[in-house]
């Protein structure tokens, strides 16, 4: 098993060519970040494809009628010119439409076929657990393009080990997604990828090996607990200093005097209880480092994950002009990251990296007119007239408060959506961005020579292996 587990991150920071980088080492799996693939995708096409990656993805697609419908819809030769509006992807709604579903299939396919093109090696993909009602038709696209893992937090992952089951022998995936205020409080959604693509769907395809990302020992028992035998392959233990979505504090509301949230004794790892289960795990939070790894074996790990020393490197697909400064700042040790408890409409704490110039300033923040138009985060709620309605806590605070949402969820809460996307460069040139990060970038000062120095992803293998200092 190998030791160093590249994260996955953002939405386009773990590109498939940083995944690839990084698979392609024996001792590192590479993951793919799927996250928002179904907007990921037609964006690039509309920026014109450079390299033709998307469209040498699609002519593999299975079915060509479905990624001809999608070129013919998205595709602009040369690329549309920057200050120009892109065409919105439609929001997912319980029941979505059949492009929809087709576009986003389709787009998780390309995206893990790109990351595991030229190579053999095993590949992982990424997606968030919040985001609940694409997971059966994205988990389908990744397994059709042979995905070897599948990593999963930021939620309570029970379900994917039936949906990998059901893809993976031909049958009909479900999921209970939550709908706030409903008195069954989930409702089941399912999707028959044969009768939908047809009878020539693959059959018998390869089922991912499922690595859930937890924050507790605790819930890893209950997992084991309470799924069938042989349902997960290994844990990926995120402690709070990780970057990106955090688990909250077991105990809420109490934050020290810079107004960030305080763990405490509730909420560290027994990590023997997690030797006991018998499963590899992995831990994230602070380990990149040479003692990092050591340390984490010490501990019964088989090693380590990392995100934000593979989202500095030249691999990743962070905005490079943001990437240098943010490397330039913290190879100073001058960069400042705070766990924001509003910044995500998820209601998760969220690592935030204090930027000028970005979505983590009040003025920034403040400014910006808010707009829900990339609709990725958006919430099933139910409506008093039976329906299922969406909202999001940084959507325009009256449309919020029309659909029954409490206005104090409003207050501080990023668009996570646009900002995330600008943070890639692939976003709307008028958003400004936004970017999260471990709290400990100590790493930068054994990878670069001065501040304005870079490295790749295989530098930092090498140097998370003790092979470079």
């Amino acid at each position: 098993m190998r030791k160093i587990i590249q994260g996955g991150m953002g939405i386009y920071i773990a590109t498939p060519g940083l995944t690839k980088a990084s698979s392609i080492n024996d001792d590192a799996l590479g993951t793919l970040s799927c996250t928002a693939a179904e907007r990921i995708v037609p964006h690039i096409l509309q920026m014109g494809d450079p390299n033709e990656d998307i469209r040498r993805a699609f002519s593999y697609f299975p079915f060509q009628e479905v990624t001809d419908g999608i070129l013919k819809k998205y595709f602009i030769k040369g690329g549309k010119p920057p200050n120009k509006n892109f065409k919105r992807v439609p929001a997912f709604s319980m029941y979505p439409r059949a492009d929809l579903i087709k576009l986003t299939v389709a787009s998780s396919f390309a995206l893990t076929w790109l990351a595991k093109e030229g190579h053999s090696n095993p590949i992982s993909v990424n997606y968030l657990e919040k985001i609940q009602i694409p997971h059966i038709y994205h988990i389908t696209g990744m397994m059709l393009a042979g995905a070897d893992f599948i990593t999963m937090g930021a939620g309570i992952t029970r379900q994917i080990p039936s949906v990998l089951d059901a893809i993976a022998s031909g049958g009909t995936p479900s999921y209970r997604v939550l709908v706030e205020g409903s008195k069954e409080g989930t409702k089941t959604i399912s999707f028959n990828p044969r009768s939908f693509f047809g009878g020539e769907f693959p059959k018998d395809l390869k089922r991912p090996d499922f690595l859930p990302i937890i924050s507790l020992d605790r819930l890893a028992s209950i997992m084991v607990a309470k799924l069938p035998a042989n349902s997960i392959q290994g844990f990926v233990i995120e402690l709070p200093t990780a970057g990106g979505h955090n688990a909250p504090p077991r105990q809420k509301g109490i934050f020290d005097n810079k107004g960030q949230p305080i763990y405490g004794k509730e909420d560290e790892v027994n990590f023997s209880n997690l030797q006991d289960l018998g499963i590899p795990f992995w831990i994230a939070g602070s380990y990149a480092s040479p003692q990092g790894l050591i340390k984490a074996q010490s501990l019964g790990a088989v090693g380590i994950q990392a995100g934000s020393i593979f989202a500095l490197s030249d691999d990743s697909g962070m905005d490079p002009v943001y990437r240098k400064e943010i490397r330039r700042l913290g190879y100073r040790n001058e960069l400042i990251i705070r766990t924001d408890p509003n910044a995500s409409p998820t209601g998760f704490p969220f690592k935030v990296i204090q930027l000028p110039g970005t979505q983590s300033e009040e003025n920034v923040y403040n400014n910006r007119k808010r707009i829900c138009d990339r609709s990725a985060l958006i919430v099933p709620y139910q409506q008093e007239n039976g329906k299922v309605g969406f909202r999001c806590a940084s959507e325009p605070v009256e449309d919020y408060k029309s659909k029954g949402g409490k206005i104090e969820d409003t207050i501080g809460a990023r668009c996570l959506c646009n900002g995330l996307f600008s943070a890639s460069g692939i976003g709307n040139p008028n958003e400004k961005p936004i970017f999260t990060m471990g709290d400990d970038v100590s790493f930068l000062r054994y990878l670069m020579k001065d501040e304005n120095d870079s490295y790749n992803a295989s530098d930092a293998i090498k140097y998370l292996l003790g092979t470079k200092m």
